[in-house]
């Protein structure tokens, strides 16, 4: 399409003005059950035996199941006894809780938490700050409480957090040579007030980008405390470009990180700084394309040098 053919008709605005529509359309078919009963069936269905068994209307679930068609989640054969949906390979796979690498955790905490918080993005940019107390009622200064805000959604938010894991973790483990560490330290918890355990590698996966500089360097100094000489820590985190033009996914999760958190994404260059400044020294890059825009570090304490790894999941082409 030409130029002017864009300006006649603007399809890409028409595109990511419906964007929020077909993720609330695939968040739906989750919660519902449709993949997981369209699975279990191990047939193609009529709308109205899975609208009865989902207790929902026929009119409606007709309407959402047209629309997985049209986004590829679902397939459709037409018969003699009229429309018979079935379940696309992709939604076997990332969308029904039963498979290994199901996606529906994080999907779920895209639609109850995510998305409510993104209805204050005007808010957010022009305060500055997260937005969990319009959404949630749970003050600002706590990025943590609409996460962890019962024990129900503590549980969903880990298990999102595993279901991404499920699919990049093999990668980022496999993209370095780790046997020469013995003792290996997932971090998690209160580590800002909880002590951290002597170990020879610390792997802090999506948490930096939760805080702001200030306390990315008060964690990364503890850890660097805590840490063996020798060893390291190993960042799991979404990359930006140099000068920041991309990858939009990267952006995109900056903008949440804004809306739910104090912290936000960040350059290689950027995360090398955070770690130099703790102590960390000898720090590498590596891109891959499994998943565009997860990247990890892998920094190396003192001036032992065996080949250590800065390694990004990803270039653009996902809470």
């Amino acid at each position: 399409m030409g130029s002017t053919e864009d300006l006649d008709y603007p399809q890409i605005i028409v595109q990511y003005s419906n964007g929020f529509l077909i993720s609330k359309v695939m968040f739906t078919a989750c919660e519902l059950g449709v993949f997981d009963l369209l699975q279990e069936s191990g047939k193609p269905l009529p709308s109205d035996a899975i609208a009865a068994g989902l207790s929902a209307s026929t009119m409606g679930m007709k309407r959402l199941l047209d629309a997985c068609v049209g986004l590829k989640l679902l397939a459709v054969e037409m018969t003699q006894e009229g429309a018979l949906y079935r379940n696309t390979e992709i939604s076997n796979i990332y969308l029904t809780k039963s498979s290994p690498k199901s996606q529906y955790h994080i999907m779920m905490y895209y639609s109850n938490t995510v998305y409510l918080c993104w209805q204050y993005l005007t808010d957010a940019v022009r305060e500055g700050r997260n937005q969990y107390e319009k959404a949630f009622g749970v003050s600002s200064k706590d990025p943590f409480g609409a996460m962890y805000r019962s024990d129900e959604e503590m549980l969903k938010f880990m298990a999102g957090q595993n279901s991404v894991w499920s699919i990049c973790g093999r990668d980022v483990l496999a993209a370095f040579d780790l046997s020469p560490f013995t003792q290996i330290y997932d971090l998690g918890g209160d580590f800002f007030n909880d002590s951290i355990p002597e170990a020879e590698l610390y792997i802090l996966s999506k948490i930096l980008h939760d805080w702001d500089d200030d306390k990315c360097k008060q964690l990364l100094a503890k850890v660097y405390k805590a840490c063996k000489p020798g060893g390291g820590v190993l960042l799991v985190e979404s990359l930006l470009n140099e000068d920041k033009s991309g990858p939009v996914e990267t952006q995109l999760y900056s903008m949440n990180m804004l809306v739910q958190t104090e912290g936000k994404e960040r350059t290689a260059a950027e995360y090398s700084k955070l770690l130099e400044a703790a102590g960390f020294g000898v720090i590498q890059v590596k891109r891959t394309v499994i998943l565009s825009s997860f990247s990890c570090h892998l920094a190396y304490i003192s001036g032992k040098i065996c080949h250590p790894l800065s390694f990004s999941l990803g270039q653009s082409s996902l809470l």
